[in-house]
């Protein structure tokens, strides 16, 4: 129950500060966004991985750029963490549900991400980049980066 009212207090800051940091200067706004990514995975971290994937699913439905992007980047590499490094295929599906987002920012986080996972699951990584449409520049621009460590 504490954690649910920290959890429930860290969200709505968290949205707060995404709102602020939007704002503010650069190099401010990528310490920021350090940190609300790492705050995130310290909380799914202490929930457990699988337990916040309801979390996860929220905040990487969110409608804010930088609230997605505090998953992709706060739960790197994700296949490191417990649930999904037994279920690498819905990290995937998580994350390349926003290769074609409007934000670069977070477009370069989701190849980023792939990439990573690409490390060790080089053929999953294949298989979600083949049913990509390269011919969108969004789309091109993030297999570009998910598909950098595949032969």
């Amino acid at each position: 129950m504490l954690i649910d009212n920290y959890l429930n207090k860290f969200k709505t800051v968290s949205k707060g500060i995404i709102n602020l940091m939007m704002r503010i200067d650069k190099i401010l706004c990528d310490i920021v966004a350090k940190m609300l990514a790492k705050a995130f995975d310290e909380i799914c971290k202490h929930r457990g991985y699988e337990a916040s994937l309801p979390l996860v699913e929220e905040w990487i439905n969110d409608d804010n750029p930088n609230v997605i992007r505090a998953v992709t980047e706060g739960l790197r590499i994700w296949t490191s963490c417990p649930f999904f490094k037994e279920n690498p295929l819905v990290a995937i599906a998580l994350i390349a549900k926003h290769k074609a987002h409007e934000s670069e920012y977070l477009r370069k986080s989701v190849g980023n991400a792939l990439r990573d996972i690409s490390k060790k699951h080089a053929e999953l990584i294949r298989q979600e980049v083949q049913q990509w449409d390269l011919s969108y520049p969004r789309v091109l621009f993030t297999y570009k980066l998910a598909a950098k460590l595949l032969k």
